[in-house]
């Protein structure tokens, strides 16, 4: 067998008829948007078997894209699970021989609570179809299975019309990556649209500092007790005026044989880069490679040091 073009084959058929399925798109898609936008209730998926399984992904994708779903299997409801549908509610209905008789089975009892009923169907003739107050439809020319059985590009389509309505929603609903990071708080966007500062900073005693006149020499016992790699300078205040790290010991040490006797005033870095604890971390990320450096000092409102960020904690906590 040609590997290579049977794969071809495969994808060129469900491409093909994910075209055609936008030749197929009319007035049904905008009453379909219709029902759900006007609804106070939310958006029940149901289908069997595979449809069932592309229903399960429907209902995930509008969930974390600001539309309230969830999926209903239709043998479970017909055991119980059909109060979780409720009359303010909008359900579609996924089977592409609109004849499964289990799907068929619910849409007595949505229609006794007056429930729009959207149909993702192959067959505009069907039953499913006729009782549906918008059809959406997923016809295709050929399954890319040789026998035509086992559902392939069918499925496909049914996916992307999914995809479709519940990126629309998303439009309509003004839904915004921010929204998108609040639904999905353990995801690496969440982390970088939600995590801030004071949530991995380290504080209190963790944090290296040393006043103004003290010597370079306690300076490297400070930042080799607090292992930042840095020390934040303090005024007779206490407020931060400054700050010392090793790249600087280095350099310092190029220029003169013996500076451990120096006063931290005479060679810190004056006005040194910061970050509040109400900033993301992930703009203290950004400054950390604008810069080249490896932490922030994190002053309070007064200007003391109240913590420190490192590179390391930013790895850490997952936001790259």
């Amino acid at each position: 067998m040609d590997i290579k073009g049977e794969i071809k084959r495969v994808l060129q058929i469900e491409a093909d008829a994910i075209a055609a399925a936008i030749l197929k798109i009319n007035a049904d898609y905008e009453k379909a948007l219709n029902f759900i936008m006007t609804s106070k209730g939310k958006v029940v998926v149901s289908g069997v078997g595979k449809s069932g399984l592309i229903g399960q992904k429907i209902a995930s994708t509008m969930a974390s894209t600001g539309t309230p779903a969830i999926f209903v299997h239709p043998t479970e409801a017909a055991h119980g699970d059909l109060g979780m549908i409720m009359k303010n509610d909008v359900v579609i209905l996924l089977s592409q021989s609109g004849e499964t008789e289990e799907t068929i089975d619910l849409i007595p009892s949505l229609k006794r609570k007056l429930i729009p009923i959207i149909a993702i169907t192959g067959k505009a003739d069907s039953s499913l179809a006729k009782e549906s107050d918008a059809v959406l439809n997923s016809h295709i020319a050929e399954e890319a299975c040789p026998h035509g059985l086992a559902p392939t590009a069918s499925t496909s389509v049914q996916l992307a019309i999914g995809d479709a309505i519940a990126v629309a929603l998303l439009k309509l609903r003004g839904f915004q990556k921010e929204d998108f990071a609040m639904l999905h708080p353990g995801g690496s966007l969440g982390k970088k649209l939600l995590l801030k500062v004071k949530d991995v900073m380290h504080e209190g005693e963790a944090v290296p500092m040393i006043g103004e006149n003290e010597t370079l020499k306690k300076a490297l016992l400070e930042m080799t007790k607090k292992r930042f790699g840095c020390v934040a300078v303090t005024g007779p205040d206490g407020k931060m005026i400054g700050i010392f790290t090793d790249g600087d010991l280095r350099r310092l040490l190029e220029k003169t044989a013996n500076p451990f006797d120096m006063k931290m005033k005479d060679i810190m870095i004056v006005n040194p880069k910061t970050i509040g604890a109400e900033a993301l971390v992930v703009k203290a990320l950004a400054i950390m490679e604008e810069k080249t450096i490896t932490v922030l000092m994190v002053p309070d409102a007064q200007g003391k040091p109240s913590g420190v960020i490192h590179l390391h904690d930013i790895l850490k906590a997952g936001v790259v």
